[in-house]
């Protein structure tokens, strides 16, 4: 098969990073496959993601070979230490990546939650259930100003979460960035709500959790995490957040089928939380990993 690999100019570059293209295509020009490489900063800057598919009729043809050795070859000339991508358990893509020398090193569990079967009854007597010590703060959109370094601060909550043998390291995270976050889902057209858990005793933010929604307010929303900071943790404000979150996006969004969350499989407490809420397991994908 004559094979054609052409650099693409990605128009979403964001500022903590950068993302390359490369479109296959047959001696008729006609596409093929591509190949997405997004080159992480700060605590990642070792770390290369990568995106291939390839039609479904063009497989087997060594167009996926082909991506793959043109994105490895940029992650080494990028200084990257290692390439991780991600595929559905028993998919055409999983083997793809376990037969190119990629090792399995996490397991993630997708779930969702119908919005029509949530009991309402039950969301309201896990938040009204007291909590003492702590109170929670909903906002749509951006941080508000008087908590943008507090919520900063709190991003932190998410650097000991289970990664098995990923080499994920830590993802840095400061005022500039959470505010360039949430730009990021609006400029898309879709609707980012935060619940946080406000200790009491100093204002500070003990936990969040994240959902966004689309645009138009059907389909599916989608959580964007979940944490605790290590010393609070204990005292139930994950469940708790997060009931508050399916609460509102239930109440402010009729036409909405769901919410979505993926965990890792290892992540046992945020799988039980998961679980006690209603949601119910769509599918399971393997992160593979290639060290450079």
């Amino acid at each position: 098969m004559s094979l054609r690999i052409t650099p693409l100019t990605d128009p979403a570059r964001g500022p903590h990073g950068r993302r390359l293209a490369w479109l296959a295509s047959d001696a008729d020009s006609i596409p093929a496959g591509t190949a997405f490489l997004r080159l992480f900063d700060g605590g990642q800057v070792h770390l290369a993601e990568l995106d291939l598919r390839v039609h479904p009729a063009e497989r087997r043809k060594g167009v996926g070979s082909r991506l793959l050795d043109t994105a490895v070859a940029t992650a080494r000339d990028n200084a990257r230490r290692c390439v991780v991508a991600q595929a559905e358990a028993g998919s055409p893509g999983d083997h793809f990546l376990a037969a190119r020398g990629f090792r399995k090193v996490l397991t993630l569990r997708f779930t969702r939650l119908p919005l029509a079967d949530v009991d309402t009854a039950v969301l309201t007597e896990i938040i009204e259930r007291p909590h003492p010590g702590y109170r929670l703060m909903s906002w749509q959109g951006t941080v508000p100003d008087d908590l943008a370094r507090t919520f900063a601060a709190s991003r932190r909550a998410m650097d000991d979460m289970p990664m098995d043998d990923s080499d994920y390291g830590t993802v840095t995270w400061d005022v500039d960035r959470v505010r360039a976050a949430a730009k990021a889902v609006e400029q898309r057209g879709e609707h980012l709500h935060t619940v946080v858990a406000i200790d009491a005793s100093n204002g500070s933010i003990a936990g969040f959790t994240e959902l966004v929604i689309p645009g138009n307010g059907t389909g599916d929303g989608q959580h964007y995490g979940t944490g605790v900071l290590p010393e609070h943790r204990g005292n139930g404000l994950g469940r708790w957040m997060k009931a508050e979150s399916i609460r509102q996006a239930h109440r402010d969004y009729p036409d909405l089928g769901g919410l979505l969350t993926d965990t890792a499989d290892s992540n046992t407490h945020m799988r039980q939380i998961n679980d006690g809420l209603g949601y119910t397991p769509t599918h399971t994908t393997h992160q593979h990993q290639l060290d450079l």
